[in-house]
């Protein structure tokens, strides 16, 4: 088994404009799976989240889905996964937290950016120490690098935050860079 265990995936519920998103989503899904590590998800059945989970699925990967209640009643709840409702956004992504050792952010829209930015916040201010690893798939990572580079070029980020998080080319990749973390601590959760 690999020290990584659980592996949190921030990723869009639309599927993008470039099919190689979904297929890298299936990738991961299926990478995930054979590799032995859980996959944590925000528990939709659509886009990007629904193709990870459904490849996680085909494969026998066993998947944890965190999903607000108001989503369940907009109908894109993933119903054949182990789904967990929550009262609001925030709860959902404590849950999804403290479920995961560490986080990977594939292709998606303000939703994904958001939960990307947050966690990588969330090591800045020292409340954890797990592993963020952005994927980039036909430079879709391109944009948040430009972004998080602006902000320390402006004075607002020290150059270290560079040092939160990863950027690897790929799933390949980035199932190898999983395969080889080493499993990390974190804060409790009430401290967030």
């Amino acid at each position: 088994m690999p020290a990584i265990h659980s592996v949190a995936v921030f990723c869009g519920s639309s599927s993008g404009s470039n099919p190689a998103f979904a297929a890298a989503a299936r990738d991961l899904g299926r990478g995930l799976a054979e590799s032995g590590m859980r996959l944590v998800y925000g528990g939709g059945c659509v886009g990007l989240m629904g193709a990870v989970a459904d490849a996680m699925l085909q494969a026998g990967g066993e998947i944890l889905g965190v999903i607000p209640e108001f989503l369940t009643r907009r109908e894109v709840a993933h119903t054949a996964v182990d789904l967990t409702v929550t009262d609001s956004m925030h709860s959902r992504k404590q849950r999804m937290f403290s479920e995961a050792d560490a986080f990977v952010s594939l292709p998606g829209g303000l939703g994904t950016l958001d939960e990307t930015i947050e966690i990588i916040t969330w090591r800045q201010l020292g409340l954890h120490q797990k592993p963020i690893v952005l994927c980039d798939i036909a430079g879709s990572a391109a944009a948040l690098g430009a972004a998080i580079d602006a902000a320390i070029e402006n004075g607002f980020a020290s150059p270290r935050v560079r040092d939160l998080f990863q950027v690897v080319s790929g799933v390949p990749a980035l199932l190898d860079c999983l395969r080889n973390l080493p499993h990390s601590t974190s804060a409790p959760v009430d401290r967030l």
